[in-house]
């Protein structure tokens, strides 16, 4: 096997998460480098794994990567919620065991300074596709005070995101993320042991991107999909993400679906689409964190779906 530079997060918990399935088709719904993707194929001699990923490095790395395997390995490019909707029209959802999405940025993305996603690149993308029409530039440079102020007050959480969006509008154009992030670290939160400008970039990501809107449309694909028995299991890096993947396991597991000011149950009490499975959230080891920093943030939620 290829040598990865990427260590996937929460290795263990995610063979957990999938405890018990051996035969039938697994989804990775963010491929990366193939970590995840490999892991369970190796331990899982009996079952298929799609790999879906938007970004054709990652698609070109994990093609030789997981080549060993197969026709067990089937590589999909495109955004997930498109793709799987895709998968759903291609194979009985019978055979769907399992889906996973380990959501956010990648290392893949990440650690390459020429993709525009470090505060120290020279370059201001942060497209996860490279030839997606919406770059970081386009965001910063072109979009008006009260969006830019929406999207850091929304995405970021930034408390005095008036004041970023107003000295972006000042101060641009930018033309480099390590630009971006130099002008406005004067103004961003500092006494954590992040980055100052975390939260910056994050909430222009996220906006690029559409990582948020992506993640909800792949909890409607598989909410909406007939006949699904499968082990869902979703990795977040921060707390928009989680509350989304939190809210709608909470309501998957309701039976009863009645407004809460409804005199009696007139629903039927049986709308429930399986159960959480495991502690919820869960997290990263201590060995872990001590090898792999990236992991502390990580929350990992798995449900057990069954769709009628």
């Amino acid at each position: 096997m290829n040598h990865s530079p990427h260590i996937p997060v929460l290795y263990r918990e995610v063979l957990e998460a999938f405890d018990g399935i051996e035969e039938g088709i697994i989804i990775d719904c963010t491929l990366g480098y193939g970590g995840h993707s490999a892991m369970l194929l190796e331990a899982k001699p009996g079952i298929t794994l799609i790999g879906i990923d938007q970004d054709p490095t990652a698609i070109t790395f994990s093609v030789e990567r997981l080549a060993m395997f197969g026709e067990r390995a089937l590589i999909m490019q495109g955004r997930y919620s498109e793709v799987i909707a895709s998968i759903f029209e291609c194979y009985p959802s019978q055979r769907i065991r399992g889906v996973l999405a380990d959501i956010g940025v990648s290392s893949l993305q990440l650690d390459r300074r020429e993709r525009g996603f470090s505060f120290e690149s020279d370059l201001l993308d942060m497209r996860m596709n490279p030839n997606a029409p919406l770059s970081a530039a386009t965001v910063v440079n072109t979009y008006d005070e009260h969006r830019l102020r929406t999207i850091l007050s929304h995405y970021g959480e930034l408390s005095n995101a008036a004041k970023l969006a107003s000295e972006i509008i000042k101060k641009r154009p930018f033309d480099s993320a390590k630009v971006l992030c130099e002008t406005l670290t004067p103004y961003l939160p500092r006494g954590k042991k992040i980055h100052p400008a975390t939260l910056l970039m994050q909430a222009i990501r996220i906006e690029v991107n559409d990582e948020l809107g992506e993640l909800e449309r792949l909890l409607d694909r598989l909410e909406a999909q007939e006949g699904l028995t499968c082990n869902v299991a979703i990795i977040s890096f921060h707390s928009l993400e989680d509350r989304i993947v939190k809210q709608r396991f909470n309501a998957w597991v309701k039976n009863c679906i009645c407004p809460n000011e409804a005199y009696r149950c007139t629903c039927g009490n049986n709308h429930a689409r399986g159960k959480t499975i495991g502690p919820k959230p869960i997290t990263a080891k201590e060995d872990e964190l001590k090898s792999n920093p990236r992991s502390r943030s990580a929350k990992l939620r798995v449900f057990g779906l069954e769709t009628r």
